[in-house]
């Protein structure tokens, strides 16, 4: 049994994705295929270099010292041809803490903010607990893959908008952004003076076919108007030891950030969780490779367990562990559809309306599992819907 293969028992460790299937779904008997980390344990690498630190026995205040910030770089110029320079580095918790900081920082009280929905929703909150006005730009669905409606995201950048948070590779839709479609946004975005806040925390999980492109690494001036917010907690599945980093080109932005985030009391990364970003860095691109080829095959898998059906249909991911389950042929109100989803199928999916509006009717299912709990899921998934037609 290889590494992918074998089926952890998460449960009694605080998991959020398996401790919490009761009181989320009301039944213990339901198969968690939902919250966005993964069920594979890290790199021994990373095991080994926790380990060590625990047996260290001291935790206390820890800095990221100049050796992490080339790692990070390194990094970064393999994986997506990007050369940043380390002075650029400011460390947060997470991407989302990111995303607040630049917010509190970046724009003022009722400034307009872009985002385009369906979207990972904490997009929403970033925007709306700090009294900023939501603007939207509506992905169009077209022959099975979404697209930008660039003539709307024009007209919406007109009305006056301070910032675009731009979500690449896009959660839940799964799309990775081609190089003209982000030089689009990008030379729209710089026509009308407007901030770049790029949330691209699954960048290292991308499909064989596709390439990850920051957009800040489209020229210069573009890096200058962006923020760039990276991690790789979705990469080496690390999720719960907060770790995560943004790359600011522009001197005078980097400064009002960290300021931004001192005032916060962000001020280090904790101990575990700078040791972990180092060894997955350091020594997990192998370990990365093998889970790509895994993440190929589950999304296989469920691709064509749905090909043909005329009730539930598959979105294609291009990058994520994402897939976005297309149920509007159900013909089912969307509260029906997740009722059936949870008490019929007993898997335990995240209701598409969440990520807003256009997700109605939608449902988003993790497939970062060894292949056999996604086989379980699938029949579930499968057999409640012949059982339904019959």
């Amino acid at each position: 049994m290889t590494f992918f293969e074998k089926v952890p028992n998460r449960k009694e460790t605080r998991s959020v994705k398996w401790d919490l299937v009761k009181s989320i779904y009301g039944a213990d008997d339901v198969l968690p295929m939902w919250v966005a980390d993964m069920d594979f344990p890290v790199p021994t690498a990373v095991t080994e270099a926790l380990v060590k630190r625990a047996q260290h026995g001291i935790f206390g205040y820890t800095y990221t010292d100049p050796s992490v910030n080339h790692l990070i770089c390194k990094w970064v110029k393999k994986r997506h041809n990007w050369d940043i320079n380390p002075s650029s580095l400011i460390y947060s918790p997470g991407v989302i803490t990111t995303l607040h900081m630049a917010i509190q920082t970046f724009t003022n009280k009722d400034d307009a903010i872009l985002i385009q929905t369906p979207v990972y929703p904490p997009f929403y909150d970033v925007v709306k607990k700090h009294n900023r006005t939501l603007i939207t730009n509506p992905l169009v669905l077209k022959n099975g893959r979404y697209e930008i409606d660039f003539p709307h995201f024009e007209a919406q950048l007109k009305q006056g908008v301070k910032a675009f948070i731009l979500c690449n590779p896009h959660n839940p839709v799964g799309r990775v952004w081609t190089k003209e479609e982000l030089q689009q946004m990008a030379d729209l975005c710089l026509k009308y003076n407007v901030t770049i806040f790029s949330d691209e925390i699954h960048a290292d999980i991308v499909y064989s076919d596709y390439k990850h492109i920051p957009i800040a690494s489209l020229s210069e001036e573009i890096s200058k108007h962006t923020i760039t917010c990276m991690s790789p907690t979705k990469t080496f599945n690390l999720a719960g030891l907060q770790a995560s980093f943004a790359i600011v080109s522009d001197k005078a932005m980097r400064v009002k950030l960290n300021d931004q985030l001192k005032r916060q009391g962000v001020i280090f990364l904790n101990t575990m969780g700078v040791t972990a970003l180092e060894a997955a860095y350091r020594d997990g691109e192998n370990w990365l490779e093998e889970l790509l080829e895994v993440l190929e095959r589950n999304k296989t898998l469920v691709s064509r367990a749905f090909e043909g059906r005329n009730d539930v249909s598959i979105i294609e991911p291009e990058g994520t562990y994402l897939i976005w389950m297309d149920c509007r042929q159900m013909n089912l109100p969307h509260e029906e559809i997740k009722k059936f989803m949870q008490e019929n199928a007993k898997v335990g999916l995240n209701d598409g309306i969440s990520f807003g509006e256009e997700g109605s009717g939608f449902m988003r299912i993790n497939i970062a599992c060894p292949t056999t709990i996604v086989k379980q899921g699938l029949d579930r998934i499968l057999t409640a819907l012949n059982n339904r037609k019959e």
